[in-house]
């Protein structure tokens, strides 16, 4: 004797859900409008550095010494191997070290400046820059001796125009990256080899952001086309209604705690349309099929038996994709991090919005079982307007 299934009853909360979903969403526009998407490096562009150590990589005090620089967004990892480190960051090493010197030299005090840094004239072969100091002899400089030569390499000191100029061979820039990489090997006790160092300019972030954009609207268009070929318009309509709550909510959630957003979370946003759609796709089936069935059955009763008869299935998958999500979020390392976190997100609202937001548009708009039921066809193949 099999037990008869207890018939949730999904239709009946529908208001409060709507409610629900309206303020989330709502909520979640604000974050993005007030907070914006905190971009990671991929879209506004930094320095990449790759170390070898001498030794495996104690990467919790590799990035202490760059939280400690204040560097922003610092990304320590392993790649290839635990001696091998890459360091991401959206700061400009030359940016961060021109920083740094004003610092040094307004603690000078008397009205130090650091004005500018420009190219050395060409009789300076082999000179990497000039800095353009104010209100501070060059006397005083050697006295502090803020650009030794075991540092800078060769240094000259000029004058211009009553400002002190101090031509250095080793660029600021790669003067700031040695003294990162010595705090490192002090932190860490490794002896470290500068393998590469690298700019990733904002240009290359800007097409980035604007093809993944696209891609999403691509992916809303062909999933809504498929859905009204398959099912009909109204299944299509809710279907997308579901997928933009689901990508307004992941990323509302991004803006809202400003998590960095980078090409593996778009790309987990990408992936979340397609498991959510499969989800409703499944939903959608099962309604349909019980419309035909289920003739003189109100059509809110027949959704509510479609998706209690799924719900089991739903449950059990996302289930089994949670398990996969958080072992990547807490063992695969800090790279694919932001990619678990937004599929964890992502797959939340998507369980919801397949239960409650898809089925729930789609009885809105007043679906019934003639919207399901095939056409009659007459013999010459074409199709009649009513069926007898």
């Amino acid at each position: 004797m099999t037990k008869e299934l207890r018939i949730i009853d999904f239709m009946g909360v529908r208001h409060y859900t709507s409610a629900l979903s309206i303020i989330i969403v709502i909520i979640s526009l604000a974050s993005l409008a007030i907070n914006g998407l905190k971009l990671g490096l991929d879209f506004t562009g930094g320095s990449q550095l790759e170390l070898l150590l001498d030794r495996p990589a104690d990467l919790d005090k590799i990035r202490d010494v760059l939280e400690k620089e204040e560097l922003k967004s610092p990304v320590a990892v392993l790649f290839g191997s635990d001696q091998e480190v890459m360091i991401r960051t959206q700061d400009q090493m030359k940016v961060k070290a021109q920083e740094k010197l004003t610092t040094q030299i307004a603690a000078l005090g008397s009205g130090a400046a650091l004005e500018g840094i420009e190219r050395p004239a060409r009789e300076l072969e082999g000179f990497a820059d000039t800095l353009v100091i104010a209100n501070v002899s060059a006397e005083a400089l050697q006295q502090k001796a803020l650009f030794s030569a075991e540092i800078y390499g060769r240094v000259e000191y000029q004058s211009r125009e009553g400002k002190t100029l101090v031509v250095v061979e080793n660029s600021i820039d790669s003067v700031y990256l040695n003294q990162i990489i010595a705090d490192i090997e002090q932190a860490t006790g490794a002896k470290i080899q500068l393998r590469s160092s690298e700019f990733v300019g904002p240009q290359i972030g800007d097409e980035l952001r604007d093809q993944g954009g696209l891609g999403m609207l691509v992916a809303f268009a062909l999933v809504f086309l498929y859905v009204a070929v398959q099912f009909q318009w109204k299944f299509s309509t809710g279907a997308i209604i579901g997928l933009v709550h689901d990508v307004i909510v992941t990323l509302g959630f991004f803006a809202f705690f400003h998590w960095d957003f980078d090409l593996t979370v778009l790309a987990a946003i990408l992936a979340l349309i397609g498991y959510s759609i499969n989800d409703t796709i499944v939903i959608y089936d099962r309604i349909r099929e019980n419309f035909r069935i289920l003739r003189k059955t109100d059509p809110h009763e027949v959704i509510n038996i479609s998706i209690t008869q799924t719900l089991g299935r739903t449950i059990m998958t996302s289930a089994s994709v949670f398990i996969v999500l958080f072992c990547l979020y807490f063992i695969a390392g800090e790279v694919l991090q932001g990619f678990a976190l937004a599929l964890i997100i992502g797959i939340v609202a998507g369980t919801y919005s397949s239960v409650y937001i898809c089925a729930n548009i789609t009885a809105a708009l007043g679906i019934t079982k003639e919207d399901l039921m095939p056409k009659a066809k007459a013999e010459d193949g074409t199709e009649l307007d009513e069926i007898p």
